[in-house]
């Protein structure tokens, strides 16, 4: 992903050599030219991407929806009426509990080639709850936790939502922000109008926190409009996007982060992938890991989707999941394999990483170091 390699959105290097010291990438080039290290590695011609960088993910949870699963397939619609659902579960569970099941997706995702994750609270709802969910992300050690309490207006709010945004805002918010890096929100019809979305924003700039929403993922309406806007880091889902909306997003500098996993899962239409890129829009891929729209953790899958399903080049798709991801989690450190960067490497047993996309659904990564430290 380095543009300093070569042009477009993924350089690629035939017989190279990484060098990693320190937890660090220190040298990257021909494999010929490689100065002297205490150990070498050959990988036997096989291909090395940037780990992937899971930007949106709700990996804070306890319980299964797979009830919920079964009855979509056989015809119901989807709504995010079940997130109550996963609340109850969550709610009940111990804080153990919950750092085990975080912990235990991420070794998940690093079988994978994920080396960078974010994840949301969004599944208490309550302050307590909320304050447990982002306690149990930074003890699992996820890299990015972001504060999603307005997820769902919960039943004991049921006709105040005004009260609960009041909640979310003012205490809730309060007893995070000093743990979290992110606010987000969901700004979709059955969840928070415009209104009340940019109460919960402009709470976190109080805060000096960076913005997300989920945005036009049910259907068309408000949230990428009003990600732009607010200069929102990213804006996620994007998958019901009017031509004003691509127009809005080419104009600002907001990332939209497609979900495909959760548009196959949800039997939502595909994400437009390549009407974005063409109009000079960034955008992500990430998982977005969940019991309810799209259980799976497979960066792997998303990237192929998108390439299948969204329109987009297989380099457009592995950036996406890689700089991308890392854009949208406001990092500099992750993404790319490029001297300074953190040594996130992701080795697939393939010729070239057209094969995620070529031979969609074989488990392809055969190692993964992440901080410089093998880890698969």
């Amino acid at each position: 992903m380095d543009d300093q390699m070569a042009a477009g959105p993924m350089a690629t290097l035939q017989d190279a050599a990484v060098i990693m010291e320190q937890g660090r990438i220190v040298w990257v080039g021909a494999a010929d030219d490689a100065p002297a290290a205490d150990d070498a590695i050959d990988l036997g011609g096989r291909s090395v991407l940037p780990g992937w960088v899971d930007s949106h993910t709700h990996l804070v949870f306890a319980g299964d929806r797979s009830s919920e699963f079964v009855a979509r397939m056989a015809g119901e619609q989807y709504t995010a009426g079940g997130i109550m659902d996963t609340a109850r579960a969550t709610r009940a569970a111990s804080t153990e509990d919950l750092v085990d099941g975080i912990r235990r997706h991420l070794a998940e995702m690093a079988r994978g080639g994920t080396t960078c994750v974010e994840t949301k609270t969004g599944y208490g709802l309550t302050q307590p709850d909320e304050v447990r969910s982002v306690q149990a992300a930074v003890l699992a050690g996820v890299d990015a936790v972001t504060f999603l309490g307005a997820h769902a207006v919960p039943d004991e709010f049921t006709g105040e939502t005004d009260d609960y945004v009041d909640l979310v805002c003012g205490p809730m918010l309060d007893a995070v922000a000093d743990q979290v890096q992110f606010v987000d929100v969901f700004c979709e019809d059955g969840a928070f109008n415009d209104s009340q979305a940019r109460r919960v924003l402009a709470a976190a700039e109080r805060h000096q926190l960076r913005t997300k929403v989920h945005g036009n993922q049910l259907g068309t309406g408000s949230g990428v409009q009003l990600a732009v806007s607010a200069r929102a880091i990213s804006v996620d889902h994007c998958t019901h996007l009017q031509q004003a909306d691509i127009d809005a997003l080419a104009s600002g500098s907001t990332i939209a982060t497609l979900l495909p996993i959760t548009d196959l899962s949800t039997r939502q239409p595909a994400a437009r992938g390549r009407d974005l890129v063409d109009a000079g829009v960034q955008i992500a891929i990430a998982s977005n890991c969940n019991p309810g729209s799209g259980y799976s953790s497979s960066m792997a899958l998303a990237v192929a989707l998108g390439v299948l399903q969204c329109g987009l080049s297989v380099g457009e798709a592995v950036a996406a999941a890689t700089l991308g991801g890392a854009k949208a989690l406001g990092r500099t450190d992750v993404g790319m394999i490029a001297v300074g960067r953190r040594a996130d490497l992701h080795v697939i047993d393939a010729p070239g990483p057209e094969y995620l996309a070529y031979r969609v659904g074989v488990p392809l990564t055969s190692a993964v170091w992440r901080s410089g430290v093998r880890v698969v």
